[in-house]
């Protein structure tokens, strides 16, 4: 595995990848990986010559309150499991290489729609700060192809449009979502869940699945649904940032006549913030 710290030469090598006809497939992420990310990177090599996997803790997306500091940053590890994941090249690059006239004069790039719902209510600016950088490591890598994880779907679908928009040659494929054994779905911020409240967070999961059979089995009251779904999660002693039933490609409110609709959920734990979700499709 190659390791690159600069733009410059990250893309003087993958100009020789590209003379030689090579399809380049990319999947960007914050490091502190685990087997969800890894599981992309596997993804990515079924149908790419190349990948290249980048390893960049965004500040522009974390708002005032939140833990960029002291998100995990476990670069030796990270990069360990990606050379025996098979991962050809490494981006690291540092804020400055990154943001090379800071982050107050770093030109934006912003998508008007799906961005101030679910995770963009609560979490003002963090989409202009996930498409501001991935379209920079998008214009870095150029590649083929991104996998993205399904776990964050309104990112997913706020990127789709984005390329969509911005008319970039990139086919973005998504990968489902890992889980824990007990169903958990895999994340970074897992770490902050305590020992008493471990078992008792995959309410989350059950109570999204258990309505996604609600609405397969014919109920469209999703006002009725989401209630439901809210005091179940209150009875397992957690507080809800949101639960909602949407549209799948639009994240509208989902309507009687949606023949896919994907439920998303967040919930607060003491110290994390976890989000899920499952789509019904071909209702």
């Amino acid at each position: 595995m190659k390791v690159f710290n600069t733009v410059d030469g990250l893309r003087e090598d993958l100009i020789k990848d590209r003379l030689k006809g090579h399809r380049i497939g990319f999947v960007p992420t914050m490091g502190n990986l685990h087997e969800g990310h890894l599981a992309l990177l596997t993804q990515a090599k079924l149908t790419n010559d190349v990948v290249v996997c980048s390893i960049f803790v965004n500040a522009l997306q974390f708002g005032l309150n939140e833990d960029w500091d002291k998100y995990p940053r476990t670069y030796q590890e990270d990069c360990e499991k990606l050379r025996e994941a098979g991962c050809d090249y490494l981006f690291h690059p540092d804020d400055t290489e990154m943001y090379p006239n800071g982050l107050d004069t770093q030109s934006r790039v912003i998508c008007p729609v799906m961005t101030d719902v679910l995770c963009g209510a609560s979490r003002p600016g963090h989409f202009e700060g996930v498409t501001t950088v991935v379209s920079k490591l998008f214009n870095i890598v150029q590649p083929d192809q991104a996998i993205f994880g399904v776990k964050d779907y309104q990112q997913l679908a706020v990127i789709r449009r984005m390329v969509e928009d911005l008319c970039l040659p990139i086919d973005i494929v998504s990968a489902p979502i890992h889980r824990e054994i007990d169903g958990l779905a895999m994340s970074s911020r897992n770490r902050y869940i305590t020992d008493q409240e471990r078992p008792k967070v995959v309410v989350l999961k059950n109570t999204l699945y258990w309505v996604a059979e609600q609405i397969k089995a014919g109920s469209r009251d999703f006002v009725e649904l989401e209630t439901a779904a809210v005091n179940r999660i209150h009875g397992a002693g957690f507080n809800v940032d949101y639960f909602t039933c949407s549209n799948s490609k639009t994240l509208e409110l989902a309507s009687y006549d949606d023949t896919d609709i994907t439920v998303l959920g967040a919930i607060f734990t003491d110290a994390a913030r976890l989000i899920d979700n499952v789509t019904i499709s071909n209702l």
